[in-house]
């Protein structure tokens, strides 16, 4: 039994090696030899790991290391080099891809045009095309199954008879692949297909010439240069021509949220709204979820557990059910919130048109859906803090605000803190809260990248690499390594008053 055992296991150890070189073959074969490498690295160690007796004791850690490595130390790196660049959407190809894009570009060479029909001739098609003369060229059997570009000799048709031809919705479902054939015939010259039902004569627009690194225009007679400071190919009066190609920028996205204007503005007011949308978050929720904290821990107080309940329900229903909710209830025109003020006050506050209400709207629902925590946290601190201090206090006649503020607070404050901090670092990512209640709106104006007043660096971060027309990914990937960098910097400084605890506490 054991002898079968280990011949199934061989034999699925074969299986798994060749599915695994099978897939980093397809990742070299399209072009991405980093990814190949990285992930033939990664099996090569997962194949150590599991059957050898040296890495045998790691077998339990390696899932989980793995996991880091695909899902936190890649996107990682990978979002670092991109701030490198000048990936964007007028930058997604490679050098390499830029070129074969323009060696793919054809132009028309004549007014000559056929007409063309496509006949089923078993599981394969012939194509038969017809000029203005009346003259018919049929190709032989094709497989339009495949999606390489295929040259098609074409031969005058005798009397054989083809069919009746595909119709135009069968003609569209194939429309990709006849797009990649190109007609040649008898005389020399060739066509390819133009409309749904159009072959024209064309030819391949540029030719490349990789020592100088230039393509040469056979339409216009221009030369085209590689210019790799810009990342684009260029004319010989000097204008780019799209599509550009990725290149190494080094630190100039960097620079450019420090020296442009026209970025450094909005960047600077963002940053500083940012850290005060997460401090005052903090603040606020600390001083609502203390005191109600110190209120529910009365024990003298009636029904404290269904306040403790319908405290809780802000932490229990989804945030984004939450927020959602209040973009209705804060609506300039139809919200009860608009509707109230109206009635009483005969005010209707523009709640997402004013720059500061809709920072102040921020700030009340991210309170609301914070102070819950704060709330669950102090109320088990409390249980920590000696009846003595409260019954001495009381003798010596203090009431319940100098016992808040001289008894609880700096009792409750020192382990607190390193959940204050770690609040902080959550609440300077809070993409979802921007997002979906203000979207960062309403917006700077004259800017050169889109920003709002309400954005936070994350939201503004996506906005530049998926709202922009340019969507620049290079300058957003700069933006969120330094980001990245305070965020680290605030993890570090938690552990540090973490560990300051536990000395403290032994």
């Amino acid at each position: 039994m054991n002898r079968y055992a280990k011949h199934i296991k061989l034999g699925a150890t074969i299986i798994l090696a060749l599915v695994s070189l099978y897939l980093v073959s397809v990742i070299f074969v399209s072009g991405q030899i980093l990814l190949a490498s990285a992930v033939l690295a990664g099996i090569s160690i997962g194949f150590f790991v599991y059957l050898s007796k040296v890495g045998h004791t790691y077998r339990y850690l390696f899932p989980g290391l793995a996991g880091i490595a695909v899902f936190i130390v890649f996107p990682l790196i990978y979002t670092v080099w991109v701030g490198f660049t000048n990936y964007s959407s007028l930058h997604l190809l490679t050098y390499e891809r830029a070129v074969d894009y323009f060696l793919d570009e054809t132009y028309r060479v004549s007014k000559i045009e056929y007409q063309f029909s496509l006949h089923a001739d078993g599981n394969q098609y012939r194509l038969l095309l017809v000029n203005e003369q009346g003259q018919k060229f049929v190709s032989p059997p094709l497989n339009l199954d495949a999606t390489v570009r295929t040259k098609v000799n074409m031969q005058p048709l005798t009397n054989e008879s083809l069919g009746k031809p595909l119709s135009i919705r069968d003609i569209i479902q194939h429309m990709d692949r006849i797009k990649q054939l190109q007609a040649e015939f008898p005389d020399g010259t060739s066509a390819r297909m133009t409309g749904l039902r159009n072959f024209a004569p064309q030819q391949q627009r540029y030719r490349y010439n990789p020592q100088q690194k230039t393509l040469e225009d056979l339409k216009t007679g221009d030369t085209l240069t590689a210019n790799f400071n810009t990342g684009y190919f260029e004319n010989s009066k000097g204008g780019a021509v799209s599509p550009g190609f990725r290149i190494f920028v080094g630190t100039a996205n960097f620079m450019r949220m420090i020296t442009d204007p026209g970025f450094q503005g909005p960047f600077i007011r963002i940053f500083i709204w940012t850290v005060m949308f997460a401090g005052l978050t903090v603040l606020f929720t600390l001083i609502v979820g203390s005191v109600l904290a110190v209120l529910l821990s009365w024990e003298a107080l009636k029904f404290r557990g269904v306040y403790r309940m319908m405290l809780f329900m802000p932490y229990a229903v989804p945030g984004f059910i939450s927020i959602l909710v209040f973009k209705g209830l804060f609506n300039e025109n139809f919200g009860e919130i608009n509707i109230i003020l109206n009635s009483l006050f005969g005010i209707k506050p523009a709640w997402f048109s004013d720059p500061i209400l809709a920072k102040s709207m921020l700030l009340i629902v991210n309170t609301w859906l914070g102070y819950p925590y704060i709330m669950v946290l102090c109320m088990g601190l409390l249980k920590s803090i000696p009846g003595d201090l409260y019954e001495a206090s009381a003798i010596a006649g203090a009431g319940p605000i100098t016992n808040f503020f001289k008894i609880t607070i700096p009792l409750i404050i020192r382990p607190l803190t390193p959940l204050l901090i770690s609040s902080f670092a959550f609440n300077f990512n809070n993409f979802v809260l921007i997002a979906l209640l203000t979207n960062g709106r309403p917006d700077f104006l004259g800017t050169k990248v889109p920003a709002g007043t309400t954005d936070i660096l994350v939201s503004y971060t996506y906005r530049i690499a998926f709202e922009d027309s340019g969507k620049d990914f290079g300058l957003a990937g700069a933006i969120a390594t330094v980001i990245f960098f305070m965020v680290a910097i605030l993890a570090i400084v938690q552990l540090h008053y973490s560990n300051i605890n536990v000395e403290q506490s032994r």
